[in-house]
């Protein structure tokens, strides 16, 4: 038990800010996800069911069903889910996070980050890239296909690298050094992406693979800039989860959205979800389509801006702004700054040049927001509301107050402080 509220909220922090991130393996999700048995899918956001999904999740739902066999087509497919016939589960309620519609399925393989310090695991997919892809909504044989490389040679391939070498791989030197490198690790990875390439590459040409595997893989890595925002994903979840041990405190621990509703989880709530409609993103759009095109926020890449990443230290990545519709630099600096406004430290661990090398803000208090009204920024890929379409632009969005004013009463009420 904590004497005040701080001294638990300053507990938080140390957890996450002495978490240790191991890049350990990458295996089928079924083999440490033992909720994976039978016709089980699990989603991005709090809880939700088929219904209250929208189209671009659906369609993440129709292509995990191809691609583990269950239907033969997309009709069969449909049928099935519309039907009841499988189950949804939140990919946070097993250790796990996923982008977008974060559709994770038995046979899809999973990046598996340790967190060293605390001992506890936490699981992401791969990103497939960019186009046509499972996570912004499409299904098509390319898609399918796809992710069946990536189960077949891509995952075998990064596992048998990973166990040559000596502990796994350090995820935070990547990110103190990409940092530096102008990555905020939700919408730019460019360079956290060459760094991890940079590290894999030598036990790669030394893994008893064949050449066309070996070049394939190596292709994909180069090609796929976002490649390191599953591996920060699955880094940012295992250290939040370390920090909801301490039961008491108002440090957000979890934050993320399934296109129905926002989710936030706190410190010292355990595993209640505080829940609001969903926003949907503004930002800029890829030509031919406009803000009429987006679909409402999803994806449990919200994690980044709870581990103060991300939206938050947009700052960091001054090349990215107009790519998110944020305008010039002063517009970065202006959303760190006001980021900072909800948080209660510093990382140090994570030091951005361009904010005169302070760290990272982090913990995020809902104290904070209810007292100033501002809600956390997050930066997003923006989906078109259509599955099938994919990706459509990128740009930001907010969370919704409800979910921090919600979060208040019952942390209140737990307290015995009388609303």
């Amino acid at each position: 038990m904590y004497s005040t509220i701080d001294e638990a909220n300053q507990a938080v922090i140390e957890k996450i800010k002495n978490s240790q991130p191991f890049l350990l393996d990458v295996v089928p999700a079924k083999s440490v996800i033992p909720e994976l048995n039978g016709k089980v899918l699990l989603h991005a956001g709090p809880p939700m069911e088929w219904e209250n999904m929208t189209d671009p999740m659906k369609g993440s739902c129709v292509g995990a069903v191809l691609f583990e066999g269950w239907a033969a087509d997309e009709t069969e497919a449909r049928k099935m889910l519309e039907g009841g016939e499988v189950q949804f589960i939140p990919c946070h309620h097993v250790s796990a996070v996923g982008p977008m519609g974060g559709i994770t399925s038995a046979n899809m393989p999973v990046l598996v980050v340790e967190n060293k310090e605390h001992g506890n695991r936490a699981y992401c997919t791969m990103n497939e890239g960019i186009g046509k892809v499972l996570r912004f909504g499409a299904y098509s044989e390319e898609v399918i296909n796809r992710l069946n490389w990536m189960r077949d040679v891509l995952a075998p391939t990064l596992s048998k690298v990973l166990k040559l070498m000596d502990g796994g791989l350090n995820v935070n030197v990547i990110i103190g050094k990409a940092i530096t490198m102008g990555d905020e690790f939700h919408q730019r990875n460019i360079a956290a992406s060459l760094v991890f390439l940079k590290e894999v590459a030598p036990y790669l040409t030394i893994a008893n693979l064949d050449e066309k595997t070996k070049h394939d893989v190596m292709k994909f890595l180069a090609d796929t800039d976002q490649f390191f925002l599953n591996i920060m994903m699955a880094s940012a979840k295992a250290a939040m989860d370390a920090s909801r041990t301490i039961e008491y405190g108002t440090i957000v621990t979890a934050m993320t959205r399934n296109g129905h509703e926002f989710g936030i989880r706190v410190a010292g709530l355990g595993d209640q979800w505080f829940t609001a409609p969903v926003n949907t993103p503004e930002g800029l759009f890829f030509t031919g389509y406009t803000q009429d095109d987006a679909n409402p926020d999803m994806g449990d890449s919200a994690i980044t801006e709870t581990f103060g990443v991300g939206a938050m230290a947009m700052v960091a990545a001054p090349g990215v702004t107009r790519f998110v519709g944020a305008g010039g630099f002063d517009d970065a600096l202006a959303i760190s700054n006001e980021m900072s406004e909800i948080c209660i430290a510093y990382n140090s661990n994570y030091a951005i040049p361009t904010w005169n090398f302070q760290g990272t803000c982090l913990g995020i208090d809902i104290r904070k927001v209810v007292e100033t009204g501002i809600t956390p920024i997050i930066n997003t890929g923006i989906a078109h509301k259509q599955a099938g379409v994919g990706q459509v632009g990128a740009g930001t969005v907010r969370v919704p107050f409800g979910c921090f004013e919600k979060a208040l009463i019952a942390y209140a009420e737990k307290m015995g402080i009388e609303v």
